[in-house]
């Protein structure tokens, strides 16, 4: 039988986990059925409420199940990539433990697998998060095609299985990583599929603004030397027109044309140009920072328990 490796983060999902694990024992059976077993891998991520112990239940029902338990909470993109180093089947996706990705379209991805598609990737056929995040995803969709992939999904995608021959570069990639950027960047031709993201109905999101912004800092830093150039080129125009101004009021100077004005434009001048390179050091410290982060041998997560 082919194995279809799962791996679930998890992350204050107290209340979902029992319904989830309803619903990954329906697609076990289904995927039974077409020659295909299901291997379950839990990463707790360091979760405060009874998330933990409700994995535990689950490993008593489905002793097969396999729980990693992390010293702390490291991020839901670090604690799939844990689960990945767990991972023994022919293929294998990661799942979100708060079941708003129904987790019946694992047997839909995993037709197209067995056809011989090596990548098969799940889009929202619509987005219901509130206005203001919708434009932030907007933002960063946009400049992701434009910065890094053009043929990117305009909604992107939290739902991807992936044969094993792409195992080894997306668990061995970088500590500060989009994972589902670098599985589109990899270059297999995926299968598109669509679904209807559901209402969350147990807890709320810990996918805070700030945890967005860095991941879209680290995206667009990580795949693409683009910002680095821009500013190369803002500091070339700059540096004309600064030259070209200092030319005509040296000249006007030495002509006597009028008198050389100039401490309000001095001023304005100075502020701009003082924001611009505060701006342009602090993109080339998180590039930086990037190399710093992963030279210094530090652990991508602390592994505290293995069940």
């Amino acid at each position: 039988m082919k194995t279809v490796s799962v791996v679930v983060p998890v992350y204050y999902n107290e209340g979902s986990l029992p319904l989830l694990y309803e619903r990954l024992t329906e697609a076990e059976a289904q995927l039974a059925a077409r020659g295909c077993a299901l291997e379950l891998i839990f990463v707790d991520d360091g979760s405060g409420d009874g998330s933990f112990a409700e994995l535990l239940k689950i490993k008593e029902k489905r002793p097969a199940t396999r729980v990693i338990r992390l010293a702390r909470n490291f991020g839901a993109v670090r604690a799939s990539k844990t689960g990945l180093h767990f991972v023994t089947g022919d293929c294998f996706m990661w799942i979100a433990a708060d079941l708003q990705d129904p987790p019946s379209i694992i047997l839909e991805m995993i037709e197209h697998w067995l056809n011989g598609s090596k990548f098969v990737i799940a889009v929202r056929a619509e987005r219901q998060d509130p206005p203001l995040a919708r434009l932030f995803s907007g933002l960063y969709y946009w400049l992701l095609r434009r910065l890094v992939i053009p043929d990117y999904p305009r909604g992107g995608f939290d739902l991807a299985l992936m044969d094993k021959t792409l195992l080894p570069y997306i668990r061995d990639s970088s500590k500060n990583v989009n994972t589902p950027l670098l599985a589109y960047w990899l270059g297999f031709q995926p299968v598109v599929l669509s679904y209807h993201r559901q209402k969350r109905l147990h807890g709320r999101s810990r996918w805070t603004f700030w945890k967005r912004f860095k991941f879209m800092i680290d995206s667009l830093l990580g795949f693409s030397v683009l910002p680095l150039r821009l500013m190369s080129l803002v500091g070339v125009v700059v540096s004309l027109l600064s030259f070209g101004y200092g030319t005509v009021v040296v000249v006007n100077a030495l002509l006597g044309v009028r008198d050389v004005e100039g401490f309000p434009t001095l001023v304005a001048l100075l502020t701009f140009l003082l924001g611009l390179i505060i701006v342009m050091l602090g993109i080339i410290g998180e590039y930086l920072w990037r190399i710093f982060d992963e030279i210094n041998k530090r652990p991508e997560v602390v592994i505290d328990e293995i069940y």
